[in-house]
């Protein structure tokens, strides 16, 4: 790494053993780029270098990957679509100077952004858009969605009365008033966020943790992932 870059020098390796230790690398941090990881394991694909690892197919090695770095394997084959994404529309976005700065994660939803828009107004969006308006384009939605397009089915709507939680207008959840006050708030909470995911069409990851210490030093790790990912 110089002057903050990251080198992408073992994604184009021919040697499986060398672009295999650079992922390996990247994912314990000493290197922080998703895009060269998606670029190795795209190379690794194309050109059958995981047989050289001992692997009989790149999902034996995405599965031996994972399992040795503890790293989730959707995570790499995320991680894979967006090497290939790169690989397959590199002269558009080195025409406009993309790199893991501007969110690598976005190239997962360039095809379907490419399926339904303007070739011109993906990679000018793709550059200027953060990762979860870029994902919202690409799904051929507005970044801002109203009530009657909730009511359509488009988009959720959720609402929260008391102890009463409607989506699109009907009664989904009731937090009875009869259990402990502390038990009613933590449900509360939990729903909130879950009711955030529904709306925003997110992904919520359930974690369980012992006390808020541990929940502390998970957060801080979190959010330094979310920044490696671009999500931030």
């Amino acid at each position: 790494m110089e002057n903050g870059l990251v080198t992408l020098d073992y994604a184009a390796s021919e040697n499986a053993v060398e672009i295999d230790n650079g992922i390996r690398d990247t994912i314990k941090g000493i290197r922080i780029s998703i895009l060269a990881m998606g670029l190795g394991l795209a190379n690794m694909k194309a050109k059958g270098l995981y047989k050289n690892l001992g692997c009989r197919s790149l999902t034996q090695y995405i599965q031996r990957l994972s399992d040795e770095t503890k790293m989730d394997r959707s995570n790499i084959f995320c991680w894979l679509r967006i090497g290939e994404a790169y690989i397959r529309y590199k002269s558009d976005l080195e025409q406009i100077g993309f790199s893991d700065n501007d969110g690598p994660t976005k190239l997962s939803y360039l095809n379907s952004a490419l399926t339904k828009n303007e070739k011109q107004e993906v990679f000018d969006n793709i550059k200027n858009m953060s990762v979860r308006e870029f994902r919202t384009f690409a799904k051929g939605q507005t970044a801002i969605g109203n009530a009657a397009d909730s009511l359509a089915g488009d988009r959720w709507l959720v609402s929260i009365r008391g102890n009463n939680i409607y989506i699109n207008g009907k009664l989904a959840i009731i937090i009875s008033s009869k259990i402990e006050r502390r038990a009613a708030t933590y449900f509360k909470k939990v729903i909130r966020t879950a009711c955030e995911g529904l709306e925003e069409e997110g992904v919520i990851l359930p974690v369980l943790l012992r006390d808020r210490k541990e929940a502390s030093r998970f957060q801080a790790a979190v959010n330094r992932l979310k920044e490696q990912m671009g999500l931030s």
